[in-house]
């Protein structure tokens, strides 16, 4: 059987695909991912990829989108949007690969495409070659609004995307409740890299792992600076994954660290503070631990209130990270009890192998 999988050109979109994507691999099928931008830039695997938006810039995107729609702008830097702007964004955005992609496929004939919410283009080229197509949620949105969202944006309302012959849903019930599809359980997966020996063993202290988005743009979800300002007054060591730029002397308990795969760092750590992607959340959830999540534009402000209610982190904007709130974040035994209780909620949840041949008889 041949797979596709399609995600829109941006690493937090994709990566979230690869496990199933490598399920299906595993299994003796032949898999393609298309893809493109900074997506294409890590470890996917081994996977077979092709970028099918060389150039892609989604920031300029954004800004000829938002320019349009300043009061929907408004909303949508403060996380108040909804799906209202993220469709027209992703409309924008899938119209610039969507012939490349149907053209992948006729070209590729996979028996099967699997897609992400904000990959439409991959639910077109389905409906446009007759193969079923897989909705695979990637976020914390339902799937299936942003699929509207986006199919009723200017750029792609005259392509028809098909129904999905399947919906799969990541999201853990107790943390958005109940949706229809098929349950899967969402496995952390970073684009690979390598790890310092001391990042793979716990530490004489608390620990306090901080990344950013690897989206550039406005929003103020760095918490690095206010880290840093904090950490002198902080009990924990803290490792700054990533950092922007040039840094500052560094307090004593604060370590840089370039590009690490979190999915095995964070087994090891005390607690995450991260920008607020759905990715990070549930990475953070996987792993059992507390998180700081810095609300903003698109879907952080959603994605932080979704962590705060649940009780397994808290949402706090970068600039009012102060020492006592990253002390509650690493002591607090009610935030690290809900954390546990998500991790074992999702790891009760069937894993990507489990869907590989339950998706094949789509086709058979």
């Amino acid at each position: 059987m041949r797979v596709l999988v399609v995600s829109a050109p941006l690493q937090g979109h994709l990566l979230p695909l690869v496990p199933l994507a490598l399920a299906w691999r595993d299994a003796g099928h032949d898999v393609v991912i298309a893809s493109g931008g900074d997506a294409l830039t890590v470890d996917l695997g081994g996977l077979a990829a092709h970028d099918v938006a060389p150039g892609f810039a989604f920031g300029r995107i954004a800004g000829r989108v938002l320019l349009r729609h300043p009061l929907l702008a408004r909303r949508e830097l403060a996380g108040r949007a909804g799906t209202a702007v993220v469709g027209e964004l992703f409309g924008a955005a899938n119209a610039t690969f969507v012939d490349a992609v149907v053209a992948l496929a006729r070209r590729e004939r996979p028996d099967l495409i699997v897609y992400e919410p904000l990959g439409v283009a991959g639910g077109v080229a389905a409906e446009r070659i007759g193969v079923p197509g897989v909705l695979q949620e990637n976020n914390l949105f339902p799937a299936a609004d942003l699929v509207a969202a986006v199919a009723a944006s200017r750029p792609m309302r005259r392509q028809r995307i098909g129904t999905p012959a399947a919906t799969i849903t990541v999201s853990p019930p107790s943390l958005t409740g109940p949706r229809p599809g098929l349950p899967m359980r969402a496995v952390p997966y970073s684009g690979g890299g390598e790890v310092p020996a001391w990042l793979l063993r716990a530490g004489e202290r608390p620990r306090i792992i901080v990344s950013r988005s690897t989206v550039a743009g406005p929003g103020g979800g760095d918490p690095t600076a206010a880290i840093i300002a904090a950490a002198p007054a902080v009990d924990a060591d803290i490792v700054l994954v990533r950092p922007p730029g040039r840094l500052p002397r560094l307090p004593p308990n604060v370590r840089a660290v370039g590009r690490v795969p979190l999915d095995r760092v964070l087994p090891y750590a005390t607690a995450y503070v991260h920008h607020g992607g759905a990715g990070s959340v549930l990475g953070a959830l996987a792993a059992g631990v507390p998180q700081l999540v810095v609300p903003g534009p698109g879907d952080r402000r959603h994605n932080a209130e979704v962590v705060e209610r649940r009780g397994a982190g808290l949402g706090v904007a970068a600039r009012a990270i102060t020492p006592d709130v990253l002390t509650r974040l690493v002591t607090d035994a009610a935030l690290r009890k809900a954390a546990g209780e998500v991790r074992d909620e999702m790891a009760a949840m069937p894993p990507p192998t489990d869907l590989v041949p339950e998706l094949t008889t789509l086709y058979t």
